[in-house]
């Protein structure tokens, strides 16, 4: 049921590479390659991007395969929005990955915060800095000419609403090749989606199993009792959803078993999908779309 069927050629299931522990990301990071994902999200902003290259370079050679088989998308950070600033982000981060090329290079989210060393600048209360000398469209005009460089085969945005995205697609000289944005039955996005789909825009979605916050949609009684009658685990059935609606998602399996667990998926019956369909539940678990500042949070919080 994996499956690329889009402009760019992305595996429809990515590896998220956020991972805060340094030896977990190269081991996870080995072991998704080693179980099939050929599709790999990272970003400037996890501190990572060496662990996960170092992973990659070595998970490529003991396979035998080629940076050309494999899609590699990292993200802008929130402080480097600045027009000058976005190429010397990309080839640092193109530096850390061991690349020479980036499959897709996304607007991590589309808040510019005060640019500068620190990711998260604050003021004396606490506040992050933003930084109102600089538009969206400025940043996506880099970005474009990122793409005219021949180095970076794609651009797009992350955590970004259909509001915030229609001007900027109507301005655009290189229309967003991808949207990414959390995305699971509890907050389908669906008016996004149609969008997307309407203009030839895949569609990514994060956290399709609810980003493990208890409770969440692995623990819905629609899903737990498709998932029993069907013989698949409830991440398999929320992946499964996922793809038949036509989005791309990203996992972060932790271990080899748990990647080999994401690969066996199969479409749902047409009752089932309609079910999943149906569930009334809304929350989004991550407010970044409010503030530009990852992390997800637990109900009530």
């Amino acid at each position: 049921m994996e499956t690329t069927n889009n402009r760019i050629g992305m595996p429809a299931l990515g590896f998220g590479t956020l991972i805060p522990d340094a030896a977990a990301t190269i081991s996870a990071t080995r072991d998704a390659l080693e179980a099939g994902f050929r599709h790999f999200d990272c970003a400037e902003r996890y501190r990572n991007e060496s662990e996960v290259g170092e992973a990659l370079q070595a998970g490529l050679a003991a396979g035998g395969l080629t940076r050309e088989d494999i899609f590699i998308t990292t993200k802008l950070w929130n402080t480097n929005h600045r027009p000058e600033r976005v190429e010397p982000a990309f080839e640092a981060s193109l530096k850390r990955l061991q690349i020479n090329y980036l499959d897709l290079y996304l607007i991590h989210t589309p808040f510019a915060f005060q640019p500068g060393e620190e990711q998260d600048p604050r003021d004396q209360n606490g506040n992050v800095i933003y930084d109102s000398d600089v538009t969206l469209a400025d940043t996506w005009r880099a970005m474009e000419h990122l793409v005219d460089s021949g180095r970076c085969r794609a651009i797009g945005l992350s955590d970004i609403s259909l509001n915030e995205l229609l001007p900027l697609y109507e301005s655009a000289r290189i229309k967003p090749a991808v949207i990414q944005v959390e995305a699971h039955p509890y907050l389908p996005e669906t008016e996004l989606l149609e969008f997307c789909k309407e203009k030839g825009i895949v569609f990514l979605a994060f956290a399709p199993l609810g980003h493990g916050i208890k409770p969440g949609p692995l623990d819905d009684p629609t899903i737990l009792a498709i998932a029993e009658r069907i013989k698949k685990t409830p991440a398999q059935v929320l992946l499964a959803w996922a793809i038949q609606r036509g989005t791309a998602l990203l996992t972060t399996p932790r271990t080899a078993a748990r990647a080999r667990e994401n690969f066996d998926i199969s479409s749902l019956p047409e009752d089932a999908f309609d079910e999943i369909n149906n569930i009334q539940t809304r929350q989004r678990l991550n407010e970044v779309v409010k503030t530009g500042v990852p992390g997800f949070i637990a109900k009530g919080n």
